[in-house]
């Protein structure tokens, strides 16, 4: 579709814009104070990892995509810019539910992303919720240990750190499942069309 690949360039164009406010003006971010050295290093690599990937290998071995994933790319840009607007907008900090608002969905976008990019559309539906889960469970120890390593250990956050951090994974392994769910629903509702041009070839 038109659309993903233009909503896709846009957040990109827009998250590079907030990585290079947050370095003019550190001040106004929102992530000052918040791993933001590790944050301006890690964001751009999470919006750009597929398309490095693409042009590396992806655009001549991929066996899942004969054109570039404009899907895939948007949902797996979408946490890190949101997240920035989040931090920029002072929500995790003034809207109470915001922040597990934000481990669920986000975790969804990125494990949903992922699954579209890399995974075999042929998967069955508990192959697929396995791989969700795998990965977006990982991905959420991965953010959780950086976020302690970085800054909650020095921060007033610690004391409450224990609690958020369950809370944490346990809202982003939710996101993860519902987008396994989600993508499995969605690739196989692509295929039918093509197996049922199959079934009623004469060939």
């Amino acid at each position: 579709m038109q659309w993903t690949r233009y909503a896709a360039l846009l957040a990109k164009v827009l998250l590079l814009g907030l990585l290079l406010s947050a370095l003019i003006w550190p001040d106004l971010s929102g992530i000052k104070g918040k791993a933001s050295t590790a944050r301006l290093i890690v964001y751009p690599l999470g919006g750009m990892i597929l398309p490095l990937w693409w042009w590396a290998y992806g655009r001549t071995r991929s066996k899942l995509h004969r054109t570039f994933p404009w899907a895939a790319d948007l949902l797996m840009t979408l946490p890190w810019l949101i997240d920035l607007v989040g931090n920029r907008l002072n929500l995790f900090d003034t809207v109470n539910w915001w922040d597990d608002a934000m481990h669920f969905v986000l975790w969804g976008f990125l494990t949903g992303g992922v699954l579209l990019a890399f995974a075999p559309r042929d998967l069955t539906r508990a192959l697929t919720t396995f791989v969700a889960l795998g990965f977006g469970t990982t991905a959420a120890v991965v953010w959780e240990v950086g976020e302690y390593v970085t800054f909650v250990r020095n921060s007033p956050e610690l004391q409450t750190a224990y609690t958020d951090t369950l809370g944490d994974l346990t809202l982003g392994t939710l996101g993860a499942l519902l987008a396994g769910l989600l993508v499995h629903q969605v690739t196989k509702a692509d295929a039918l069309p093509l197996a049922g041009n199959v079934t009623d070839s004469p060939l």
